[in-house]
């Protein structure tokens, strides 16, 4: 379902020395799209992924509005977010449960003081709060079967907003199945209301929740990470990115736009993008491609490249991207001082997609209420023979790109830059690692590890999804 994964690593002294990252899937999505109607990307691209399909047909959707100029309606920009936030706070969810947390119930940890309490709630397909997530993932689901008529693939987002307009008895219905969402968040991951979670502003704040919270499985996860020293653990170069999520309909984002380097603010420039091929399996390997200009021909002779995944660089420079990216370039107080104190660790980038998970559930809330169901939900404009645009957005696991070029009619050019491609890429022109590669030099290996449990908490605080990195 995700793809592959290959890490090698190369151990010193009992620690990684240097590692090398491998996607080694090559799937060829941006070579498909040459030549199509630029309005077959709204059907292509989510195919990308079944697990984030949302995000892709909202960055494919927002390239098309940028080649047509068409205005979106204030409804299509709420019924968006919704959508997208729906796939998002799913995703958050899912990795936290069956993915992250899963970990801690191996035999390994066994005689820790919380392992009885990890293995009952998160032992794989076993555990009660694996089987509760589940169940409340499947209930918030229901808010794209409504607005969007299924999920994967719908094809509801349009480059003018949503093609199936809600209902006042619809927005009831949405209310209700978000309001159980925030329930089970507080019943079984905070053990608190929402607004309580919300007001977490300072590393104390979170180690009065940890001696002293309510016993919920966030309180059990810092209780881990405090054991287990996560938050000195997986810091990769302290440079983030965010493209911005859930757009306002008056302008900007309910997370900024933007980034932070070494603990400064700046904005992001789409135009300083580029991708270096020098360890990719990829011809072009002498010279940055910016995405317009960039190209997907794969050299299956090349004796070079160790991965299929490009080195997307912003300004030459690597950049992170995530929930600890978005939520670091909001500034949120909490993120920025636990990025300030331990940089972008394991236990950090838990830590704001949590407390995302609850601020995005409040913020969904908001957008139903503000629907206004008799007003318009889609317009239409002509796409012109010739014209380019890019559509950036924000998956779960960051920043998303899709950037669009169109010649006599037709897709003359398709580049994809997703969350994993910035996250997990190899070298770039320069040797210079990418950001999980640095993010897993130090981790400890301990006597007899072939597969250390200190590099899987790394690779997995990313929450890669491998099929969306490689196109």
């Amino acid at each position: 379902m995700e793809g592959d994964l290959e890490v090698k690593l190369e151990i010193d002294g009992g620690r990684v020395s240097a590692a090398f990252v491998n996607s080694p899937l090559f799937r060829g999505f941006e070579r498909i799209l040459e030549g199509r109607d630029p309005m077959d990307a709204l059907v292509v691209a989510p195919r990308i992924c079944g697990i984030c399909s949302v995000s892709q047909s909202h960055a494919a959707a927002l390239a098309l509005a940028g080649a047509t100029g068409v205005e979106i309606p204030r409804n299509g920009v709420l019924a968006t977010n919704l959508m997208t936030a729906t796939e998002n706070a799913a995703d958050h969810l899912t990795h936290f449960h069956l993915f992250f947390m899963p970990d801690f119930a191996r035999p390994a940890y066994e005689g820790r003081p919380w392992f009885e309490r990890a293995e009952v709630r998160f032992k794989a397909a076993q555990g009660s709060a694996v089987r509760g997530a589940t169940a409340a993932r499947a209930e918030l689901f229901h808010v794209l079967g409504i607005l969007g008529g299924k999920w994967p693939h719908a094809l509801t987002l349009q480059p003018g907003g949503v093609t199936r307009a809600a209902d006042a008895r619809d927005r009831v219905r949405l209310l209700a199945t978000v309001g159980a969402f925030r329930r089970f968040l507080e019943d079984s991951l905070f053990g608190a209301p929402l607004d309580r979670v919300l007001e977490l502003a300072a590393p104390e704040d979170l180690e009065r929740w940890r001696l002293s919270g309510p016993a919920g499985d966030f309180r059990l996860f810092l209780e881990i990470a405090e054991d287990l020293g996560l938050a000195n653990l997986g810091r990769a170069y302290g440079r983030f990115l965010s493209h911005g999520a859930y757009p306002a309909a008056d302008g900007g984002h309910l997370y900024r736009r933007g980034i932070v380097a070494d603990g400064r603010d700046a904005a992001f420039d789409p135009d300083q993008v580029a991708e270096h091929h020098r360890f990719s399996r990829m011809a072009g390997q002498d010279r940055p491609h910016p995405p317009f200009a960039g190209s997907t021909v794969p050299d299956g002779a090349d004796q070079d490249g160790y991965s299929w995944c490009k080195a997307p660089r912003l300004a030459g420079l690597p950049y992170e991207t995530g929930a600890i990216a978005r939520q670091l370039v909001d500034g949120h107080p909490l993120i920025r001082a636990l990025v300030a104190q331990d940089g972008g660790s394991v236990r950090s980038r838990v830590v704001a997609r949590l407390l995302e998970l609850a601020r995005t559930t409040r913020a969904m809330e908001g957008w139903l209420r503000a629907i206004e169901p008799n007003g318009p939900w889609c317009a239409t404009a002509e796409m012109p023979d010739s014209a380019q645009a890019v559509g950036l957005t924000e998956a779960a696991r960051g920043a998303l790109g899709h950037w669009l070029r169109v010649e006599r009619g037709r897709i003359a050019g398709y580049q994809i830059i997703a969350p994993t491609t910035w996250n997990f890429s190899p070298r770039d022109l320069d040797g210079v690692p990418g950001p999980l590669e640095q993010a897993l030099v130090g981790a400890p290996v301990q006597e007899g590890e072939r597969t250390p449990l200190s590099v899987q908490h790394i690779v997995r605080s990313f929450d890669p999804c491998m099929v969306c990195t490689v196109h």
